[in-house]
């Protein structure tokens, strides 16, 4: 199964064109997507309803979506309030079913002097052939390294403890719908905003040791980056628009619980991709 990753910044591209159809042409192949940045009625983006627009240009997925930032935009109409949010989120789309869904919101330090907008992950438990499956689409903090790992010191051990809190409705059901089964394995990708090696990653993959190196463990995840055998610093998905467009690093993931590392048989950066300042994370499990 081919997996991917991309913030794809409003549909904002490098040329400075909004186009959410290359997008989507950067997407097509893919099994399950995580999307980053994704919006409605933002002003001056000229696709106002980004999670329509997608599930209509890749209509062979199901989709959710979850807007960690969500503001007025409404307006008044011939004399009658036409509701509008702006959002600003996370989405998940699947060629398999997304059978519950929720948004889980990280935690954040106001800002004075510089803009900062709520984070989150968004969680979705997908069908597969082989089993249900926990998908997350997050984006951390772009701040400070400080707030990153408060939000990853949060949001680890509520996705282990996810098999026992279980995750949207619990016991016999729900209206007459039987509450879904979670995995124990899970998924975890999108724009972490850290660089390899740095603290926040080494919270996520765990401290090398000075005699063992890395080793996986099962309280932390596996970076399907370097199990498929890339160098930690290889690789780039972000290019840096106020320095015209030049590489800047590497701050997309994707990560897999110890119980999913042996079925890494890939992963993938598409250095052609135009759609954003981000290039598309790509990795293939075999599930």
């Amino acid at each position: 199964m081919k997996f991917v990753s991309y913030n794809i910044q409003y549909s904002k591209g490098k040329d400075g064109e909004f186009e959410l159809e290359r997008i989507a042409d950067e997407l097509r192949g893919a099994d399950v997507i995580a999307l980053q940045e994704v919006v409605r009625n933002v002003p001056r983006v000229p696709h106002t309803d980004h999670p329509a627009g997608l599930s209509e240009l890749l209509p062979e997925h199901y989709w959710v979506y979850g807007p960690s930032v969500d503001l007025d935009a409404s307006n008044v109409e011939d004399g009658r309030i036409v509701n509008r949010r702006l959002q600003f989120g996370n989405m998940l789309l699947s060629k398999y079913k997304i059978l519950s869904s929720r948004l889980l919101l990280l935690p954040r330090v106001r800002t004075y002097d510089v803009t900062s907008a709520q984070r989150a992950a968004l969680e979705g438990l997908i069908d597969l052939p082989s089993g249900p499956l926990r998908v997350y689409s997050v984006h951390l903090d772009h701040i400070n390294h400080r707030q990153r790992l408060a939000q990853i010191e949060h949001l680890l051990p509520l996705l282990f403890s996810v098999l026992r809190d279980g995750a949207s409705v619990t016991g016999p059901g729900w209206n007459g719908m039987a509450s879904p089964d979670v995995s124990d394995d899970f998924v975890l990708m999108g724009d972490f905003n850290m660089t390899p090696g740095s603290i926040e990653y080494e919270a996520v993959v765990g401290e090398p040791d000075y005699y063992q190196g890395s080793s996986v463990a099962g309280d932390r995840l596996v970076d399907t980056w370097t199990r498929a055998g890339h160098g930690l610093s290889e690789g780039v998905t972000w290019y840096d628009e106020t320095d015209d467009w030049n590489p800047a690093g590497k701050l997309d993931y994707g990560f897999v619980t110890a119980g999913l590392a042996d079925g890494v048989t890939g992963s993938w950066i598409v250095d052609a991709a135009a759609g954003s300042d981000h290039n598309p994370l790509w990795f293939e499990l075999d599930l």
